[in-house]
Formats: C-alpha cells, sequence, structure tokens
C-alpha cells in the first residue's frame, strides 16, 4: 500500500473502471436482439446451403446436363457456398456476442465489417439467382428442360432456396445497419 506522502507528490491513485450499466432489462432487450440475428443468418446458412448442395447434386446420368456447363449455374453455386461459409462465420460471431458480451473485433470495426459484408453478399446472392432463374427460363423454352425435367426442377429448387436465404440475409442485413444507424448515433451499436 501506497503512502499518503506518496499521494501528496503528484501521483494519483489507480482507478478502477466499472463497466457501463445496464439494466436487467435492457440486457434481456439486448440478447433478444441478437438472438434474433443468429436466427436470421441460421436461416441464411441452411438456405444457402441446401441451394448449394441441390445445385452440386444436379447430374442425373450421362445422357442428362450437368450443372457445372451452365455458367450461371456454377454462380449461383459458387455465390450460395460464399453465403453459406460467411453465415456460418457470422453465426459464430453471433454466438460469441450472446454468450461474452463483447465483439470478436473492435465495435467499430464489428458494426462496419458486418453492415458491409451483409450488404455484398446480399447482392452477390440476388444477382447469381436473378442469372439461374434466366437461365432457367430460357433452358424451359428449349429442348432440355422437356427432355429431363428432374434437371430443371432441381434447378429451380436450389434457385428456389438461394432467394429464401437472400431473404434472411437481408433481414440480418437490416438488423446490421440499424446497429450501424445506433452506433453512430449514440456511440454504441446497442439502442437503448
Amino acid at each position: 500500500m501506497r503512502s499518503p506522502q506518496s499521494l501528496r507528490n503528484g501521483e494519483t491513485p489507480p482507478r478502477i473502471l466499472a463497466p457501463p450499466f445496464h439494466s436487467t432489462v435492457s440486457e434481456q432487450k439486448l440478447r433478444r436482439f441478437n438472438t434474433l440475428i443468429l436466427v436470421f443468418r441460421l436461416a441464411s446458412f441452411c438456405f444457402s446451403l441446401a441451394s448449394a448442395v441441390f445445385m452440386v447434386t444436379n447430374s442425373h446420368g450421362s445422357n442428362s446436363p450437368n450443372w457445372h456447363v451452365f455458367d450461371a449455374f456454377r454462380f449461383v453455386f459458387a455465390a450460395n457456398a460464399i453465403v453459406a461459409l460467411y453465415s456460418l462465420a457470422e453465426m459464430g460471431a453471433s454466438v460469441w456476442e450472446i454468450l461474452k458480451g463483447t465483439t470478436v473485433l473492435p465495435e467499430t470495426v464489428q458494426v462496419w465489417f458486418d453492415f458491409g459484408h451483409d450488404q455484398v453478399f446480399a447482392y452477390l446472392l440476388l444477382s447469381a439467382d436473378a442469372a439461374g432463374t434466366a437461365l432457367s427460363r430460357t433452358l424451359r423454352g428449349g429442348d432440355t428442360c422437356t427432355a429431363t425435367s428432374s434437371f430443371c426442377v432441381q434447378s429451380d429448387i436450389s434457385i428456389a432456396l438461394g432467394f429464401a436465404g437472400f431473404l434472411f440475409l437481408g433481414f440480418s442485413s437490416l438488423l446490421s445497419g440499424f446497429r450501424l444507424v445506433c452506433f453512430i448515433i449514440r456511440g454504441s451499436r446497442f439502442h437503448l
């Protein structure tokens, strides 16, 4: 212990910083908000992974066309696989935030990272599924879908699952945008 003499010679006593105060109701609201983001990210992961799996398994023999022959279907597969990996990583970050109460990255970086990547990957997924839809409609107009309808049905299912993944990624993008606006206005990602 330091003597009062050392405090008189210009030294200041060490300060113990207390964590910011949050009421129990605020903590419950924050946990509920973070859980909602986690649910949207989980849904985005599930739909994007299912879409990628449906597309990669879309070959039905030697007479049937393969998905990797068509550029748009390769784009659908790649975009859904990328979004599934991104959603998995963001689910891990969401679980970390729910359990620890802090972000994986510094708060400023985390809110911009979440919002920016949600936007980029949502637009990537939307453009891939739009390209897949255009190709699918073109194939329906030709002889490909009449001869092997299972190829076209499975392609349509994969594209529809990708659109569902986009929908949930869009919802999580709205919530991460809300957190970003709260951070810009209040200096904290929490709106409470």
